[in-house]
């Protein structure tokens, strides 16, 4: 029988395997009232009723949206920066599957499994935010191809159908199918393709959205290549989350992996390596963007001026020279705190560009209700919650051995 961490057996019940056991019911209970359990319950209870009064209210009841700016929280964050830290689904898929970088192998499951519940959560968040959003279902009826948002939508609709077949492997696995998950795993390469093409299509497009608004978005953040921009920050962010992800999967989850080596210190200094290159590169991109805006003279001039130097600075040449050291001179805890100040980097960027830097002469600013950041929060735990229920089940951070007489499932 396996272990209380193990991962239940294929298609069977987590409360069942516990009451197995040993375990009753109510001590099962008792087990979940964790701290970290209990603020994620707080959140939930007071995020899903306004997700639901916000359907039935509005947007005008439940957020500060305007006619100046009819793109809030719910765009900057959770559909702008939740896609661009999903992005570890393609980095990683394409440096395993068509660089055939086999050190990465071990993180390649779970940066899937993030990926596609990042998207899903910016899915929500981004119907949240629709005025009208049975609408949607327009986009596979009508012609819109000259339309940036025709083609996000789009990208975005096929790259989540990719991520959920690349992520459908470990769940057949898990299920025992093995008729499903064989034919799945010899599909991996051309299913990385497509979400290379998709995620490159859509992740640029994004930037794209705001070309067409050289008025309303303040000089420094700009330019002509702001897609170019917004594809290679996706890059920066899908490294960066990754190595946040695995370091705190492999300490949580360090039971799913007995019996299965992973040099996740080896894993994390190869991202550094390419994280420090990225980010030195996106750097200089972003200063000549700045130089070819002939907004140079803007630079630390102001609130703008000196919010622009904090998020270069401190967010994207800082971390760089953290990875190159940390990598270099093999300091894991380096290369880790580099990788905090990435995420967040992205995080501030997604934000200043929708939000901080976005209507910045318009006399009257933006600010979220409390209500939008509830449903925000309430998302993010979403995801955390549905991560780890996964984990703790199916074989994400380590394959199920394949046994004679078996159907991909554990003993």
């Amino acid at each position: 029988m396996a272990s209380s961490g193990a991962p239940a057996r294929p298609g069977g019940s987590w409360v069942q395997e516990r009451i197995l056991l040993g375990m009753t019911m109510r001590e099962y209970l008792v087990s979940l009232w964790t701290p970290f359990n209990v603020v994620c319950a707080a959140i939930l209870a007071v995020g899903v009723p306004l997700i639901v009064y916000r359907f039935a209210a509005g947007l005008g009841a439940t957020t500060n949206l305007s006619q100046t700016q009819p793109w809030g929280l719910w765009i900057g964050f959770d559909m702008m920066t939740g896609i661009a830290l999903a992005a570890g689904g393609f980095t990683i898929g394409a440096a395993v599957e068509i660089f055939n970088l086999e050190e990465f192998h071990a993180i390649e499951r779970p940066a899937i499994l993030t990926g596609f519940l990042g998207y899903l959560m910016a899915v929500i968040g981004l119907i949240a935010d629709l005025g009208k959003p049975w609408n949607m279902v327009g986009i596979f009826s009508n012609n819109g191809t000259q339309s940036v948002l025709f083609e996000v939508a789009w990208c975005v609709a096929c790259y989540t159908t990719v991520l959920f077949l690349e992520f459908a492997v470990p769940l057949f696995e898990w299920l025992g199918w093995e008729r499903f998950y064989r034919p799945l795993k010899k599909l991996l390469l051309a299913l990385t393709v497509l979400s290379v093409m998709f995620s490159t299509m859509h992740q640029s497009a994004l930037g794209s959205l705001f070309i067409i608004a050289p008025h309303k978005l303040h000089p420094l953040w700009y330019s002509g290549q702001i897609f170019i921009f917004f594809f290679i920050s996706a890059v920066i962010a899908g490294i960066s989350m990754v190595i946040v992800e695995s370091t705190i999967s492999h300490q949580i989850f360090s039971d799913q992996l007995e019996g299965h080596h992973v040099d996740i210190e080896k894993v994390t200094f190869g991202l550094a390596k390419a994280g420090a290159v990225v980010m030195f590169a996106y750097f200089f991109l972003k200063l000549q963007g700045v130089i070819d805006n002939h907004a140079l003279g803007l630079i630390g001039v102001g609130f703008y001026g000196k919010w622009w130097l904090l998020e270069m600075l401190g967010f994207v040449l800082l971390p760089s020279l953290m990875y190159a050291w940390g990598a270099r001179y093999r300091h894991i805890t380096v290369v880790r705190v580099a990788a905090i100040l990435g995420v967040v980097g992205i995080v501030l960027n997604r934000l200043n560009v929708s939000l901080v830097a976005y209507n910045y002469n318009q006399p009257v600013r933006y600010w979220p209700s409390w209500m939008e950041i509830a449903v925000s929060l309430m998302l993010v735990v979403v995801g955390v919650l549905a991560f780890r229920w996964i984990v703790l089940r199916m074989p994400v951070l380590s394959p199920m051995k394949e046994q004679a007489g078996s159907h991909g499932g554990t003993p």
